[in-house]
């Protein structure tokens, strides 16, 4: 079977070089899904060995220092979360800790912007631009019925099974008496109020 120049017939090896790793009969053999493995792999080496996200180099605005500390705290939480290992837990566990905190450092910027006033209007957009609180999730804890939201996923009905919202959205008033619900999403136990 002769191979087209770009490599499109079934079967073919393509214009692979001589020395590529790819290449069929070589140590790295290229079998069916097999490079997906290795590209999850190298994936997860990355994200592992990655530093510190690099914000703006636009200084921050005034009441910057008071929030600091709390928004790097949550921070190292996070990183600790994010390389805790994960053997003897369900695969939608381990990344339970990773949504708590996300929901807790969003929490924390609203709370200050919209409860206690604490900071200024610049400082909650200098937050929101720079990644430490989600702009979605805030926006649904702005709308009635949604003010105790754990995590976007539990509304977006494309992720369950029927169309409907998580578990964890029913109102206790509405469940069996004594029965314990556990988002699969976020491992919430109930956020409708």
């Amino acid at each position: 079977m002769t191979s087209s120049p770009r490599g499109t017939g079934r079967g073919s090896a393509g214009s692979l070089s001589v020395g590529d790793p790819w290449r069929s009969g070589s140590r790295l053999q290229r079998s069916r899904g097999s490079w997906r493995g290795r590209f999850r792999s190298l994936q997860i080496i990355f994200w592992a060995n990655m530093p510190k996200v690099k914000r703006s180099r636009k200084a921050p605005p005034d009441g910057w220092e008071l929030i600091e500390p709390t928004l790097d705290e949550l921070d190292q939480k996070m990183r600790e979360a994010e390389t805790e290992p994960h053997e003897g837990k369900r695969k939608v566990e381990s990344l339970w800790p990773i949504f708590r905190i996300h929901h807790q450092k969003t929490r924390y910027i609203f709370d200050l912007f919209y409860k206690r006033k604490a900071i200024s209007r610049e400082l909650y957009e200098y937050c929101i631009k720079e990644g430490y609180a989600d702009k979605n999730l805030i926006a649904k804890w702005k709308k009635q019925g949604y003010e105790n939201l754990c995590c976007l996923r539990c509304i977006q009905t494309r992720d369950t099974n029927f169309g409907t919202n998580c578990i964890c959205r029913v109102p206790k008033s509405k469940l069996e008496v004594g029965r314990i619900i556990e988002c699969t999403h976020c491992g919430c136990r109930g956020c409708s109020g």
